[in-house]
């Protein structure tokens, strides 16, 4: 899942950027659902280049939620085609859109209130070795936000103009 016209990168790629000093660098924390499960720790932040600004919290996932025996093999809303995603050793790592969550600094958390437990456990996971391209961002949207799929693979600029992407 190479990005071939690579414009995503992890922030710790690009020796130049920082993360604004209005803003939290949240690498390390934890996120939770809205009833305060936790989904994982955050390992990266993903940058637009181009726009530049965060648009994806990188996220390795708990232990509990990989390790549900009832969801080995899942049915991912992905693709039209309907095929079966299996996971494959390694494949730990989800994006979430950085519109989608809340910071609290005092605690340290780092909330995603609209997308519920089941379904991280059943979106779309990639291998942080093999990093993901664009159709992969588009299944985790469509997993996350079925009703706001808008059908057609836009350029970054659209793309990203999403409310899902804004920065509070």
């Amino acid at each position: 899942m190479e990005n071939k016209d690579k414009n995503l990168y992890r922030l710790d790629e690009l020796s130049n950027y920082k993360v604004a000093s209005n803003y939290s660098d949240v690498t390390g924390w934890t996120i939770v659902d809205a009833d305060n499960r936790t989904i994982g720790k955050i390992d990266n932040l993903w940058v637009n280049k181009d726009m530049q600004r965060v648009v994806y919290l990188d996220v390795k996932l708990d232990k509990g939620l990989i390790d549900d025996k009832h969801h080995e093999v899942r049915d991912v809303i992905a693709n039209d085609n309907g095929k079966e995603f299996v996971y494959n050793e390694g494949d730990s790592h989800i994006i979430i859109p950085i519109g989608s969550v809340n910071i609290n600094k005092d605690t340290k958390i780092v909330m995603a209130n609209s997308i519920a437990y089941d379904t991280f456990r059943n979106t779309s996971r990639y291998n942080r070795q093999h990093n993901f391209d664009r159709e992969y961002e588009r299944r985790v949207m469509k997993s996350y936000y079925p009703e706001n799929d808008p059908g057609y693979d836009s350029n970054d600029d659209a793309f990203y103009n999403r409310r899902e992407f804004d920065n509070h």
